[in-house]
């Protein structure tokens, strides 16, 4: 028997009457909930970013012109096209970029491999281990930075004394020198990014090691032990069973890692010792030497640091693109 509602959408079809559904009410509590939130964002994210892409726009050589004392002279894109036709912005943009990519997979496979450590151990040992790793990632990048600095520093530090200590027909062999006491460790640009990258790795790692063990314990043990059952090795069910259920999670970490190994800052600043050495910058401190670097151009900074955004976005949407295909897919 064909109902009213039926007979009703029926006629609707055939274009004899129009059917009227009830408008679905909508709930504005949680809008109004994330209100205070939405405007702590604004305040303390939006309106300062707003104004790094307005001053890329002008020309800004003094403090005075930034507090209002003189007219800001608009230049338009003439600053980006100033640093994207500069030799010297490509140079730091390689840099940047090798020193992003080296630093992303070596913090994921170490990160990785401590996370699939602490999941074979037992609950008290991993606890233990888990916070001493912790430590690292607890640990504030300034302070982490200066303790590594004085373990490579040239006369006093642990680098230093170990390689002193080698018998002196080794070293010499092998490095081409037995005496390292005032060895300017910092100095070549290879060797200045092999302990940046050491410092980075060291501070990054606990948190990718943490994520991936929170991931597998959401991993039904069934599954790897039903791989193992039909011969597979500890490789194969890693790849073939875990590795496609914490796909979402490594996508994010290698997102996050991506934008904070691209904006590196903190870390290169005090191993260098300020911005003295153009041969090691990349985008966060080339932006920051420009603005703040007598002479001081925030025009030019700002520009940088847009550019550096702007990097940073197409990564993330690139990303939330593959996600979103992954779902549709699946």
């Amino acid at each position: 028997m064909t109902t009213l509602t039926e007979a009703t959408d029926e006629a609707a079809v055939r274009g004899k009457t129009p059917v009227r559904r009830p408008r679905r009410k909508v709930d504005r509590l949680p809008y109004l909930l994330l209100l205070p939130c939405l405007a702590i964002i604004a305040v303390l994210l939006l309106w300062p970013l707003g104004q790094v892409v307005m001053m890329s726009f002008y020309k800004l050589d003094s403090v005075r012109q930034l507090r209002g004392d003189r007219e800001w002279p608009w230049v338009g894109l003439a600053n980006y096209a100033q640093i994207l036709s500069d030799p010297f912005f490509r140079t730091v943009l390689r840099n940047t970029v090798l020193f992003a990519v080296a630093n992303v997979a070596l913090t994921m496979v170490l990160g990785t491999l401590v996370g699939l450590l602490l999941n074979r151990l037992g609950k008290k040992m991993a606890t233990f281990v888990a916070s001493c790793v912790m430590l690292a990632w607890a640990t504030p990048a300034l302070t982490g930075t200066i303790v590594w600095k004085w373990i490579f520093d040239d006369t006093s530090g642990l680098v230093t004394w170990l390689f002193n200590k080698l018998p002196d027909g080794l070293s010499t062999t092998l490095f081409g020198r037995s005496d390292w006491t005032g060895y300017g460790w910092f100095n070549d640009p290879l060797m200045f990014f092999g302990i940046l990258t050491l410092v980075v790795v060291w501070h990054s790692f606990p948190f990718i090691a943490v994520s991936v063990l929170a991931g597998l314990k959401s991993v039904p043990t069934e599954l790897q032990e039903a791989a193992r059952v039909d011969g597979a090795g500890p490789w194969k069910v890693f790849w073939s069973v875990t590795f496609p259920m914490l796909r979402p999670v490594f996508g994010i970490l290698v997102v996050l890692s991506t934008i904070w190994d691209f904006k590196v800052f903190t870390q290169q600043f005090v191993l260098a010792g300020g911005t003295q050495d153009r041969s090691t910058f990349m985008l966060s401190i080339y932006s920051y030497a420009e603005a703040f670097s007598p002479p001081p151009k925030y025009g030019l900074g700002s520009a940088i640091a847009v550019i550096l955004t702007v990097i940073l976005l197409v990564v993330t949407a690139l990303y939330v693109r593959m996600v979103l295909k992954q779902e549709d897919e699946s």
